[in-house]
């Protein structure tokens, strides 16, 4: 027997990989996390019924989340992810949601394995890495995925993400607090009967075009931005101002993401606002 293939490798020295651009499995893990938005009904259906748990299995996975397995607590964040992106499978309860939540529970197991087992890869021997990974290769062979499909303006989806952890220094940053007080005198003057319509029918364009994940993705990934601590003070703000404005990115990024669903008005509807956070559409000919 080839010593990699059932026997545990010793541990290995992890203390180097201190960032996800550090770990030398960097490929396999984004090629599973650029996945998730991207996963379908079927492919929930199938990910379960390739799910198995085992002894061997559970001592695996275990080992792959042990304290000390590299960055562990990105794997922990990576899981908080899953159960948001998937929360509406999981509850079964939304009109639009087509995948028993058994199933789906399932499934998200086999989702967790996978990530877990392409974090700990360093520390884990061949056999307990492919334990792990079998029911997600068994629906997804190879990472085809390199990064989200963000649609026609993801340019600009992903200039308003990056554009929102500025906003989060405003305690520091002279230029980013005018832009978030200019952002924030906005949501008083709205008219918020229009953009929950516009809201609404970018939400239906979503799920019409099975973008319903990636919808999700982008909005956790606007919280996050704008969530931050300010690297200076270390302090965070979440007051009400600052889910106003929150609310207003996040329906752009939104809007942005279906734009070449919807009418042109709704778009403007929901962009308009934070309109300056959001980089220029370069034509064909530029």
């Amino acid at each position: 027997m080839h010593l990699d293939e059932g026997v545990a490798m010793p541990r290995r020295k992890t203390g180097s990989i201190v960032t996800l651009d550090a770990h030398p499995n960097l490929p396999e893990i984004l090629g599973v996390l650029a996945q998730l938005p991207h996963v379908s009904d079927a492919d929930l259906r199938r990910l379960a019924g390739a799910w198995h748990n085992t002894v061997f299995l559970a001592e695996a996975r275990a080992r792959s989340l042990d304290p000390d397995s590299p960055l562990v607590l990105e794997v922990l964040a990576a899981f908080e992810a899953v159960q948001s992106l998937f929360a509406d499978d999981v509850s079964g309860e939304p009109d639009y949601v087509d995948v028993e939540p058994e199933v789906a529970s399932i499934a998200l197991k086999a989702i967790r394995d996978a990530i877990a087992a392409a974090y700990a890869r360093p520390i884990l021997s061949r056999a307990e890495h492919n334990a792990l990974f079998a029911a997600w290769r068994a629906v997804y062979p190879t990472d085809a995925v390199e990064e989200p499909d963000l649609g026609a303006r993801a340019a600009q989806v992903k200039g308003l993400l990056a554009a929102m952890p500025r906003l989060a220094t405003r305690c520091h940053d002279t230029n980013a607090a005018a832009m978030y007080d200019e952002i924030l005198h906005t949501t008083w003057t709205l008219d918020e009967d229009v953009r929950a319509v516009a809201r609404e029918e970018a939400w239906q364009a979503a799920v019409l075009t099975n973008r319903r994940r990636v919808w999700g993705l982008v909005r956790r990934s606007g919280a996050e931005g704008l969530g931050r601590y300010c690297a200076q003070c270390r302090t965070r703000q979440d007051d009400s101002d600052t889910m106003r404005v929150l609310a207003l990115c996040l329906d752009a990024a939104c809007a942005l993401l279906v734009s070449d669903t919807i009418d042109d008005n709704l778009v403007d509807v929901l962009t308009l606002p934070v309109q300056k956070l959001i980089p220029k559409q370069r034509t064909a000919s530029e």
